[in-house]
């Protein structure tokens, strides 16, 4: 239980509290939960998905739901985006080692600068673009069930990320993670991703689209990790490794590709 805990503690704005003592051990395995952190997020967008359809038009209604996974998570993952790409926007000085601490330095100054701001904005536009089309469309209603499932895989993506990747820094949140992640936690994570998306196939995708949802599922498996397995190296190429930031940067484009896929599987589902 307070490894569950932990990850609603470090993912979300849920006033949980974790008593007695904190081990690594008890953060590694926290991150197992992360799909159920990320479950949270989904359920609560999708509960205001489906309310506020029945008063508002579907702009205000995207509006919302972002509204309301930004502020599930304080904005801690798109901080961590801004960061990002504050730090990939200076300038090489064609010497590796100083162009990634200079890189490192920038990600961890409090301030944003114009790239960041940037990237900020053109996150939340693609995802209220793509939200839209899910929420302002004809098709059934179990498609709100891709909503719930958004932030879910987003989470359990940050596992295979974390896994696969190196530690950045010597120090920090993101290196403990990092270095005393396991193929059991990884495993864990996978299985709660898997039974995510089981209960919201028998409860919506079944009778709306049928068994192509069941190999939806695998082709968001296949696109996430490849993605999370190219982000490791893209990481390690710019930053010799992945701090707490560039997880949170690679967890918020990912939504962006799964509702990418989501987008394009709906035009052809139905």
């Amino acid at each position: 239980m307070k490894q569950v805990l932990l990850a609603f503690q470090f993912l979300t704005i849920v006033p949980v509290r974790v008593n007695g003592d904190i081990s690594e051990r008890d953060i590694a395995r926290s991150a197992a939960f992360f799909p159920a952190a990320g479950a949270f997020q989904g359920l609560t967008a999708a509960c205001i998905a489906l309310l506020s359809a029945y008063i508002f038009p579907p702009e205000i209604t995207s509006g919302l739901v972002l509204l309301t996974l930004i502020l599930s998570n304080g904005g801690f993952h798109l901080d961590g985006l801004a960061d990002t790409f504050d730090a990939l926007a200076v300038k090489s000085t064609g010497d590796p080692a100083r162009d990634r601490d200079r890189k490192l330095a920038v990600m961890k100054d409090s301030t944003t600068g114009a790239i960041g701001v940037i990237a900020i904005v053109m996150i939340i536009l693609l995802k209220f673009l793509f939200v839209n089309n899910v929420i302002s469309s004809s098709l059934p209603p179990g498609r709100y069930a891709f909503l719930f499932l958004m932030p879910v895989f987003s989470k359990w993506g940050m596992l295979a990320l974390m896994y696969h990747g190196l530690p950045a820094r010597r120090d920090g949140l993101g290196k403990m993670f990092i270095d005393t992640i396991r193929p059991g936690t990884v495993a864990l994570g996978s299985l709660l991703l898997t039974f995510f998306y089981a209960a919201s196939y028998m409860l919506y995708l079944d009778k709306d689209y049928g068994r192509g949802a069941i190999a939806l599922f695998f082709v968001l498996l296949a696109v996430f990790y490849i993605f999370f397995l190219l982000s490791a190296k893209f990481f390690k190429d710019r930053f010799g490794g992945l701090t707490g930031d560039t997880l949170g940067a690679a967890a918020e484009i990912s939504e962006i590709l799964y509702l990418l896929v989501i987008s394009l599987w709906l035009q052809h589902s139905i």
